[in-house]
């Protein structure tokens, strides 16, 4: 056990901060003693940590929690920029910490994706909600066949003005909000056709069917991407708002704010 010890010693030594994605009460009094600086991630603060960073999805990749729990701590001040720390966090359990990464935190290149949640014009839970109803689609499809799809959420008075109709708004009089059980079975049936839903700050789905009108000069999307990504990025270039694509070639569900990729994931694994 000599040789196992050592490694795990060399794992946690002279590091700068421990991050700690756990919502178990023990667990958290085990580490909140020590002498380094204890940053709880998690969906729920259900230890009463006080340095705490929320994580508005369950990202399934360890990789991807401790991503977005180091640029929340920065985001924060709970961490420099240059800083040594070790995250704790579940890979096979979904009750005990199971995996230990230690990393740079000028390691990871800041990708925005803490910032697309937090600082967005549109509230966080919508979109965590929009996430949620688009990871649905790519896990699903219609009708056991793929489909994409495009959410451009927050700042929808500028994007409607920026987009025309392609047919008639099923939501032009209605009150259903993306966070509404019903809305999983509208949006798939409505998904099958083309255009972008337009999803207001609060959550309030204002259309569907619209043509998104910016130009894609200036307009970077990673090779293989069409025009619905195109789109996606162009419209979060000239307004304010986030654009989640779910893509129909590969499955993949991408986000977009001013501009950039900020957010990919996998909706199989989750």
């Amino acid at each position: 056990m000599s040789g196992l010890a050592t490694t795990v010693d060399e794992l946690t030594a002279d590091v700068d901060g421990v991050l700690l994605f756990t919502t178990d009460q023990s667990t958290y009094e085990r580490f909140a003693d020590s002498d380094l600086p204890v940053i709880v991630v998690g969906t729920e603060n259900a230890v009463g940590a006080e340095s705490y960073v929320s994580l508005p999805l369950e990202f399934s990749a360890p990789s991807e929690r401790v991503r977005f729990g180091i640029e929340g701590a920065i985001n924060q001040g709970l961490l420099g920029e240059d800083e040594e720390i070790v995250g704790l966090t579940q890979s096979f359990s979904e009750s005990r910490l199971d995996t230990v990464v230690r990393v740079r935190t000028d390691e990871f290149t800041q990708t925005g994706v803490y910032d697309l949640f937090v600082n967005s014009r549109a509230d966080a839970e919508v979109v965590r909600d929009v996430f949620e109803v688009a990871i649905e689609l790519g896990r699903k499809g219609q009708k056991g066949k793929p489909v994409g799809a495009l959410f451009v959420v927050g700042d929808a008075g500028n994007v409607m003005n920026k987009s025309r109709p392609l047919s008639y708004n099923p939501f032009e009089k209605s009150h259903v909000d993306v966070g509404d059980p019903i809305v999983n079975v509208m949006l798939k049936e409505f998904s099958r056709l083309d255009g972008a839903f337009v999803i207001s700050d609060s959550g309030k789905i204002v259309s569907a069917y619209r043509y998104l009108e910016p130009g894609a000069e200036g307009v970077e999307i990673p090779k293989g991407l069409g025009a619905r990504h195109m789109a996606g990025g162009a419209i979060t270039r000239d307004t304010t708002a986030i654009a989640i694509v779910l893509s129909e070639s590969d499955g993949m569900v991408r986000a977009f704010k001013a501009g950039s990729l900020v957010l990919e994931l996998d909706p199989e694994a989750y």
